[in-house]
């Protein structure tokens, strides 16, 4: 199961748990909750605009734009008649969020959505006045990202489904199903902060599990 959490919520309403299968409606209680703040802000704007930054292609995360746009819509915003999104992808190049990330403070968006980890840290190294609001796999506090998780600071705030802490137990998982598999490959992109988390993690948890 991930244990999301919402910042800023405050801990008992922070923390839900839930099976893996809510990545999709993780998305859309981000648009519904971390992001009341910085919208209600910009509702005042005429056509205000939402900068979306993502780490990885738009066909990854097409399923969570869908349900982005319902929450959005359920909140009063909808796209292309009262608000406007500006979608940047960086196709699993990092080295290109960054400038990514500056070009959309040039364009003085309103509030940007980082979709993954390494967005939201190109996006808060690039300004420290828009409003930031990330979905993240890892520990926004151990990653940087904000000062604590019920009191964020700064100019960021969001949720994050604490998918790094999980992954153990997903090994865990697979040896209960296959207990004669003695070896196993772990996917990872090594420029991806959250992998120096991951790794020594799954790898703690073959050694436990012989």
């Amino acid at each position: 199961m991930h244990v999301d959490k919402v910042l800023g919520l405050g801990a008992a309403q922070g923390r839900v748990l839930r099976m893996t299968h809510a990545r999709r409606e993780f998305i859309a209680a981000l648009a519904g909750t971390a992001m009341v703040g910085p919208f209600a802000a910009i509702a005042q704007q005429a056509t205000p605009v939402i900068g979306l930054l993502g780490s990885a292609s738009s066909s990854d995360y097409a399923p969570m734009i869908v349900a982005f746009r319902k929450s959005l819509g359920e909140a009063g915003f909808v796209e292309g008649r009262n608000v406007k999104i500006e979608y940047v992808w960086a196709d699993e190049h990092y080295d290109r969020l960054p400038p990514l990330a500056a070009d959309l403070v040039r364009h003085q968006v309103s509030v940007i959505v980082a979709a993954a980890t390494p967005a939201a840290l190109a996006l808060k190294a690039a300004t420290t006045t828009i409003p930031i609001v990330f979905a993240i796999g890892g520990d926004p506090v151990r990653t940087g990202l904000v000062d604590s998780l019920n009191r964020p600071g700064g100019n960021l705030t969001g949720a994050a489904h604490i998918n790094v802490e999980t992954a153990p137990k997903r090994l865990e998982l697979m040896h209960e199903l296959m207990p004669n598999v003695k070896i196993a490959g772990l996917l990872v992109n090594p420029t991806n902060p959250l992998a120096k988390s991951v790794v020594p993690a799954v790898q703690a948890a073959a050694s436990s599990l012989g």
